[in-house]
């Protein structure tokens, strides 16, 4: 068997020396013979990794230039390493192209076809479970959309603005990016939010065996003071906590409409085994 053909066969599958001579001797010397049936055993193998949680990996962005629309999304892999590999964010671009271009926030109707088979290839070529976790698309009615990603692409965040322009969506996506905001405004949060603050806050006072009428007065002032430190409006500005969020948008003549802020990982529950016992079980195995 030539080197050539298995040269050939490498660099057009990624794939390892010995896996490549083994495909091309069960293939007879056929170069797509043995693609195709790599092809096959690749969906296999993905399938297998399919079982392990993926909980690293990046998220990324796309906004239109005009800031008419935009969509942000997470792609994870299993490690850090696999995150910042060169094939991988390849794929998370052309993922993210594809989603920006059809507007398409269902990952199943996104990852159809073309995509989930380059999605395979790669779980065959890197060896770690890679999967789209999940899109959002945001538009602009009367204003813009503007962006922000965290240098080591684990945080991205979406503005969207009625007024104002791209640069000022921008600099509020990288306060989003920094403190965090539950909502835009006091009025956007959840009613039963608000009531488990005030359910802890009321166990907290009824010890301080102050009257009813003060403990209530305590009561009213920390669900404000989380109503503000929590919505995005009322926070001090991270780049000038002299003026609020709220302030530096409206002193351009616009408002915040809406935010999405995605963090890697988030809310995935990993499973923790102990090395000893994962050893001691494969031992019995």
């Amino acid at each position: 068997m030539s080197a050539a053909l298995v040269k050939e066969l490498r660099e057009r599958t990624g794939l390892g020396l010995l896996e490549c001579k083994k495909a091309l001797a069960e293939a007879g010397g056929d170069v797509e013979k043995a693609i195709e049936e790599l092809r096959k055993s690749s969906g296999m193998k993905a399938a297998k990794k399919a079982g392990r949680t993926a909980a690293d990996g990046v998220v990324a962005t796309r906004v239109a230039e005009d800031g008419s629309y935009g969509i942000v999304l997470e792609v994870n892999s299993e490690t850090d390493f696999v995150a910042r590999d060169a094939g991988f964010l390849a794929f998370v671009g052309k993922v993210a192209e594809a989603a920006f271009t059809a507007k398409q926030t269902d990952v199943a109707a996104l990852m159809a076809g073309e995509l989930e088979a380059d999605r395979e290839g790669l779980v065959q070529k890197i060896g770690e479970n890679i999967g789209v976790r999940r899109v959002e698309l945001i538009t602009a009615d009367a204003g813009v959309v503007g962006q922000y990603v965290h240098g080591n692409n684990r945080i991205a965040v979406l503005v969207e603005l009625k007024g104002g322009d791209q640069d000022l969506a921008k600099d509020v996506a990288m306060h989003v990016a920094a403190v965090n905001p539950r909502v835009v405004s006091p009025a956007d949060m959840p009613e039963e939010t608000i009531a488990k603050e005030k359910e802890i806050y009321t166990a907290q006072a009824a010890e301080s065996g102050k009257p009813a009428e003060i403990i209530e007065k305590m009561i009213g002032g920390r669900v404000k003071k989380f109503l503000a430190e929590n919505s995005l409006v009322e926070q001090a500005f991270v780049k000038d906590p002299d003026i609020t969020v709220g302030k530096l948008v409206a002193n351009a003549g616009a408002e915040v409409v809406s935010f999405v802020r995605f963090e890697v990982g988030e809310g995935i529950e990993v499973e923790k085994v102990d090395f000893a016992d994962e050893v001691a079980a494969q031992l019995k195995g």
